[in-house]
C-alpha cells in the first residue's frame, strides 16, 4: 500500500516595501520569531513557502521586530495578548 503525503506547500507573503526583515512565526514552529525569515521581491512583497501538514494553524507577521496580522487573512481569533492571531486551514 502506498502512503498517500498529505503535507501542503504554503506561501506566505505581505507587501512591506519599507521593511527591513520580515519573519513568519506561527504554531508550525512554536511561536519562534526567528525561525522563518521571509525574502524580500523585487516588487516590495516578502514571501516564504512552508510545507505543512492538514490541520489549523495561527501565525502573526514580525516586521522590523513588530508584530502584525497578514492583512490577507480573514480569519483571526484573539490571543492571550489582546490582538488577534491570523488563522490558516491547510
Amino acid at each position: 500500500m502506498i502512503k498517500e503525503n498529505r503535507k501542503k506547500r504554503v506561501t506566505f507573503q505581505l507587501h512591506a516595501p519599507e521593511a527591513s526583515e520580515v519573519h513568519l512565526p506561527g504554531t508550525f514552529n512554536n511561536w519562534d520569531p526567528t525561525a522563518r525569515p521571509l525574502k524580500q521581491q523585487k516588487d516590495g512583497k516578502w514571501k516564504t513557502t512552508v510545507t505543512l501538514e492538514p490541520g489549523v494553524y495561527e501565525y502573526r507577521f514580525i516586521v522590523d521586530g513588530q508584530w502584525q496580522n497578514d492583512p490577507l487573512c480573514q480569519e483571526r481569533q484573539g490571543n492571550d495578548f489582546g490582538s488577534e492571531n491570523c488563522i490558516l486551514k491547510v
